[in-house]
């Protein structure tokens, strides 16, 4: 069986479809699974040794110039190589009319969720086969549901088996180390600056060094401000699998809600995520090992909540 995996964004979202791999794999063995992501996170299943290709996008780059004959061109190469050999299903874990539009540039019949289970109602017009998830379940479960529903097994009650495989580590401290993940997309999600230096000397008096990542300028700033205050470490621009070899080696990691945060706990590190401005229970930290998250939508959680949490993850 050969099957296309549509999943292109964002960090977070891509992590949480990465069960249906294993469940996938164990109900049909010697499936040929291959994947579809935005090229940023092309890493993640790549990382996956049960994904045989991953094919690479750029829409957040040509959808700001649709009048350019190079993104044309670059959109006709894709289409080619999503028609290049027919697929047995195309599965849009995603729910989008943009995921919708894509799966449908690929040869072969087209599945994903209903008008009522669909983030976009209109994403369902674009599907032959369609089946009903409830919106209320964890982003992981809903994945692995749509997934038994039409690849003909029954729902899965195994824990999420995220199966990723760590990269050969790259950049990193010799000693053992902590990571903070202070920088998000939004300034909504922020976790107050102060709040992380009590983290990162939490972790000090534990014996661990705290590495503070960033990924953009600004982010930098914040990252070298608040390794200064805890006696941490910053490291250089890391790309996303060079990221994940620094979160696989850590002790422990302490982030917000965000796509690295997330890929932690998918590595089996005790995690704990910090939500400012999002419920957990419809995307909360999930993973093998010890994880935890705290906080949710207008509830920025105190910093002794936070620290009493960590405590119980590092005993």
């Amino acid at each position: 069986m050969r099957l296309l995996i549509v999943k292109t964004s964002s960090m977070g979202d891509v992590v949480h479809a990465l069960p249906v791999v294993a469940d996938v794999l164990r109900h049909h063995p010697g499936a040929r699974i291959e994947w579809l992501v935005e090229a940023a996170y092309a890493a993640i299943p790549q990382l996956h040794p049960g994904v045989q290709r991953v094919l690479p996008m750029a829409w957040r780059k040509w959808r700001h110039a649709l009048l350019s004959g190079v993104t044309w061109q670059a959109m006709r190469e894709l289409r080619a190589e999503l028609r290049r050999e027919p697929y047995d299903l195309v599965l849009d874990l995603q729910g989008l009319v943009k995921s919708a539009w894509w799966a449908r540039q690929a040869a072969g019949p087209v599945a994903g969720y209903d008008r009522k289970s669909a983030r976009e109602p209109a994403a369902a017009w674009a599907y032959q086969r369609r089946a009903t998830v409830g919106k209320d379940l964890h982003a992981v479960q809903r994945c692995r549901l749509l997934a038994a529903a039409h690849l003909g097994y029954a729902a899965p009650t195994t824990p999420p088996d995220f199966g990723l495989r760590a990269p050969a580590p790259g950049w990193g401290p010799r000693a053992a180390y902590a990571v903070l993940i202070p920088n998000a997309s939004r300034k909504e999600k922020l976790w107050p600056e102060r709040h992380w230096v009590a983290v990162g000397k939490r972790l000090q008096e534990r014996g661990l060094l705290p590495i503070v990542l960033w990924g953009a300028d600004d982010e930098q700033t914040l990252a070298e401000r608040i390794a200064a205050g805890c006696e941490g470490d910053v490291p250089p621009f890391l790309r996303v699998g060079e990221m994940a070899a620094v979160l696989a080696g850590a002790q422990q990691v302490v982030g917000l809600d965000t796509g690295f945060t997330h890929l932690a706990a998918a590595l089996g590190r005790p995690t704990l995520g910090i939500y400012c401005d999002h419920e957990p229970g419809l995307a909360g930290i999930s993973g093998p090992g010890r994880v935890a998250s705290i906080g949710g939508k207008w509830q920025v959680p105190a910093r002794n909540d936070v620290l009493a949490l960590l405590e119980q993850q590092l005993r």
